[in-house]
C-alpha cells in the first residue's frame, strides 16, 4: 500500500491502478501452536464486560465482490507482497465483504483472521480527532484554546526565539509548525533533538516527549503552512489535562465502549492476537517481506523510520494519539460507519461534518495532490476527478505499519484493509478497482 509514501512525502498521491493477474490462490496454512517467534498471552485485553455495539453492520454477502477481491489478495499473498491482511467493505451500513487471509505471524504460521489485532498507526489520528470533538461538544475544551491552557509549561518557540500561539485546532490540522522526524534528513532537528514520533522508544512518557518536541524550534509560526507532524501526539497530552484523566481511559469512556470497539487500545495485553509487523518491498525489493526485529530501521533514502514492536506491550510508553492504537478490522469499520451515519451516539452530525471537511483553505496546497485538502485527522476529496472512482466528498488516510481505509459518502461504502507488512506497493488500488468493477 502506498501508506509509508503518504507519510514520507507528505502527501497522498493517486497513481494508476495495475490490472489483477489471476493467480492460483495460496495454501491455507494448518494452525499449529505458536512457537518461540510469537510472544506469550500475559492475559485478556480488557477486563470488562464484552458490549454489544450499536453501529448494527448486518451481513449481506456480495458473492461477485468477493469473487473480485478473493483474486486481488490473492494474489497479494501469492507475489509475496503481503504477509497477512483483513479487509472489509460495508455498503448502504451491510458488510458485504469479510475477509482474513495469510499470515498474523509467518514464522509460527498462525494465520491472519477477522480477529486479529493490527497496529493501526496513522489510523489513530481520526479517532483522536473525533474524541477531541465529541470533548468540544461536551465544553471541556475548545478547538481555538491555547494549548497553553492546558499545558501552561510546553512552549515551543519559532526560530527567532519568540513563542507564538498553538491552539487545539491547529494541533488537529497538522498547521501548528510542527513536523515528523522520519520526514527530514538524519542530520535533521527532530534527529538531534530525538524527538518521538509514537512508534519506537518503549517506556517514553509524555513528559519526556513534550520536553524534547519544545526543544526544538518550529518549522513555521502556528496556522501559516500545512506540514503532516506529531501534533495529534501532543493533543493526547492536552485531551487528558482537559477530561482530568489520562488519555486512554478518557477515548475509552467516550469514544471506545459507547461504539462497542472492545478491541481497540493503546497496550495489548493479549499478544497472541497481535500480529507480528513486517518490512518491504520497498527496504527488501524482490524478496519476501521482512520480519522486524526490535528495534528495525526502514531506510528510505536519505531517511529511516525506526519501529519499535514492543512499543504496545509497555504500558509506560506514552499513548500516541497520532500512531499509538491497534485494534481489529471490525472495530475500524464500527467507528467509520458510525461517522458515515451521522456520528452517533458520540457526535453529533455537525462535529461529523466539521471532520471530514477542508479545514485548512489552501495551506496544504503545494504538498497534497490536486484537489485533495486535510480535515480533522482526514484526508479529504474536495472534487471527483482527484478521487476517482471514488466519489466527491471521500475522506481517507493510512497508517504506516501497512493500514489503511476510506469512506465514500457518495455511493455509501465505507472499506478498512489492515496488513502487517509496511512498504510501498500497489494492493490498496487493487481493492478499489474490485470494489468499483461491477
Amino acid at each position: 500500500m502506498r501508506w509509508l509514501s503518504l507519510a514520507l512525502a507528505l502527501a497522498v498521491a493517486c497513481s494508476s491502478q495495475p490490472e489483477p493477474r489471476p493467480v492460483t490462490p495460496p495454501v491455507v496454512p494448518v494452525v499449529t501452536t505458536p512457537d518461540a517467534a510469537s510472544p506469550p498471552a500475559t492475559g485478556p485485553s480488557d477486563a470488562a464486560p464484552p458490549l454489544v455495539s450499536p453501529i448494527d453492520l448486518p451481513s449481506a454477502p456480495d458473492a461477485a465482490l468477493a469473487k473480485r477481491l478473493d483474486a486481488a489478495i490473492d494474489k497479494a499473498l501469492a507475489e509475496q507482497m503481503l504477509v497477512g491482511v483483513v479487509v472489509m467493505v460495508a455498503r448502504d451500513g451491510k458488510l458485504v465483504y469479510s475477509r482474513g487471509a495469510g499470515f498474523a505471524d509467518r514464522e509460527a504460521k498462525l494465520p491472519a483472521t477477522e480477529t486479529t489485532l493490527f497496529r493501526w498507526a496513522s489510523m489513530t489520528k481520526p479517532i483522536t480527532a473525533a474524541l477531541t470533538l465529541a470533548l468540544v461538544e461536551q465544553g471541556k475544551l475548545g478547538l481555538d484554546d491555547p494549548i497553553t491552557k492546558y499545558l501552561p509549561d510546553f512552549k515551543p518557540k519559532l526560530a527567532d526565539g519568540s513563542t507564538p500561539t498553538i491552539t487545539v485546532r491547529q494541533l488537529l490540522t497538522h498547521t501548528a509548525g510542527f513536523r515528523y522526524k522520519f520526514s527530514e534528513n538524519l542530520d535533521g532537528p527532530y534527529h538531534k533533538g530525538d524527538v518521538a514520533e509514537g512508534l519506537a522508544e518503549p517506556g517514553l512518557g509524555f513528559d519526556q516527549f513534550l520536553k524534547r518536541l519544545a526543544g526544538v524550534p518550529l518549522e513555521f509560526a502556528p496556522g501559516t503552512a500545512w506540514k503532516y507532524a506529531v501534533g495529534l501526539d501532543v493533543l493526547g497530552a492536552v485531551i487528558a489535562k482537559a477530561a482530568n484523566n489520562e488519555f486512554p481511559a478518557v477515548m475509552k469512556e467516550t469514544l471506545l465502549r459507547p461504539l462497542g470497539m472492545v478491541d481497540t487500545s493503546f497496550a495489548v495485553t493479549d499478544r497472541p492476537r497481535l500480529a507480528w509487523p513486517y518490512a518491504g518491498p520497498d527496504d527488501n525489493k524482490g524478496k519476501p517481506p521482512i520480519r522486524m526485529t526490535e528495534p528495525y530501521d526502514f531506510k528510505d533514502g536519505k531517511t529511516i523510520v525506526r519501529f519499535s514492536p514492543a512499543r504496545i506491550f509497555d504500558s509506560a510508553s506514552f499513548p500516541s494519539g497520532g500512531a499509538g492504537l491497534s485494534g481489529t478490522a471490525r472495530d475500524y469499520l464500527i467507528f467509520l460507519e458510525a461517522m458515515r451515519r451521522g456520528g452517533g451516539p458520540v457526535l453529533k452530525p455537525a462535529s461529523v461534518q466539521m471532520m471530514t471537511d477542508n479545514q485548512i483553505g489552501e495551506l496544504s496546497k503545494k504538498t497534497m495532490t490536486p484537489g485533495r485538502r486535510y480535515g480533522f485527522g482526514v484526508g479529504v476529496a474536495m472534487d471527483a476527478k482527484s478521487i476517482a472512482p471514488r466519489g466527491k466528498g471521500t475522506w481517507y488516510w493510512g497508517g504506516i505499519y501497512g493500514t489503511g481505509f476510506w469512506v465514500d459518502p457518495e455511493n455509501k461504502l465505507s472499506v478498512v484493509m489492515l496488513t502487517n507488512v509496511a512498504g510501498d506497493w500497489p494492493f490498496d488500488q487493487w481493492v478499489e478497482k474490485a470494489i468499483f468493477s461491477n
